[in-house]
């Protein structure tokens, strides 16, 4: 059996490991093991198992992962999401399908600090999803709303999934987050061009909020506003190079942390539930860096990138 044989038979095993809802980082990392001893010897692969968990859980590069999420945890945790919503529904509410585009607007926002799909769309279920049935709005609408904004927070930066793939294809983050601003906010324009769109010509999918009196709206934006300032300086300063990812992501961290303190918006129990989900969390994606770079070492080894 040839070795590109063999690295075929792998991709086919790990797509069918996939399927079986194994994690991923373990099937890749399983699969790169045995076919890399298999391939050259059992010995050579316990000597780059060895490695590759020692460079992957010593470098310094990886630290940035830990600290953007623990920011994405504290403002999660402290209920931003709820303000940033809050801040959007006053200015777009009275308008057909504002709760829609309310909806739209906060979980862009929040999800580009969080960078989890996951948690933007579990929050917004829960925030947004009651006061579009409290105004009737169409659950096809709301549920789909929710779901598909989810989606847009890791297009936004500062994203976590951009972060570690610049991480592995060694690309300046920088420049990633300058390759996906402009993008994933006309993404988000039309998310909104298209709720205003539907409404206008159903109204019933999505009826018209109160209008919130402008001392109720400033009040508002006073609240949401700090967050966006911690975005422009966390974002901006790493696009022009005044921070490496690293300290932009203490940076924002620290921000957060200080804006939430100063606010009384979280206690000693969300700190600590905070740092667990960021434990959490960055095992779960330094495992996966783990598992792809074993498996790239497998693949490498079936000269499939030559063949191909």
């Amino acid at each position: 059996m040839t070795e590109t044989m063999i690295g075929l038979i792998g991709l086919a095993l790990l797509l069918v490991m996939f399927l079986s809802s194994m994690e991923l980082g373990f099937s890749m990392a399983m699969l790169g093991f045995l076919g890399f001893s298999y391939i050259v010897s059992p010995k050579a692969g316990l000597s780059l198992l060895a490695q590759d968990i020692f460079d992957v859980s010593t470098s310094y590069s990886y630290t940035v992962v830990p600290v953007f999420i623990f920011m994405g945890m504290l403002a999660f945790n402290a209920g931003i999401a709820r303000q940033l919503y809050l801040c959007a529904f006053r200015f777009l509410g009275h308008i057909p399908g504002g709760l829609a585009m309310a909806t739209v607007g906060g979980a862009t926002a929040f999800g580009s600090i969080t960078g989890s799909p996951t948690a933007t769309s579990a929050t917004f279920a829960s925030v947004a999803i009651p006061e579009m049935d409290r105004y009737s709005y169409d659950k096809r609408l709301s549920s789909g709303v929710v779901a598909a904004s989810g989606c847009l927070g890791p297009l936004v930066p500062p994203s976590n999934p951009l972060i570690v793939y610049g991480i592995i294809t060694e690309q300046s983050i920088g420049r990633l987050f300058t390759a996906t601003l402009i993008p994933g906010l006309i993404v988000s324009l039309l998310f909104l061009l298209i709720v205003y769109a539907w409404c206008r010509i159903n109204t019933r999918l999505g009826p018209r909020g109160e209008r919130s009196p402008w001392r109720e709206r400033i009040s508002s934006l006073r609240k949401a506003a700090p967050v966006v300032v911690i975005f422009i300086v966390v974002v901006g300063g790493l696009m022009i190079g005044l921070f490496t990812p690293t300290e932009a992501g203490g940076v924002g961290a620290f921000a957060v942390a200080l804006l939430c303190f100063i606010r009384r918006d979280i206690n000693w129990q969300g700190i600590i539930k905070s740092t667990i989900e960021t434990l959490r969390a960055s095992c779960m994606v330094l495992v996966l860096i783990l598992g792809s770079i074993i498996f790239g070492h497998f693949i490498a080894v079936t000269k499939i990138p030559m063949a191909a």
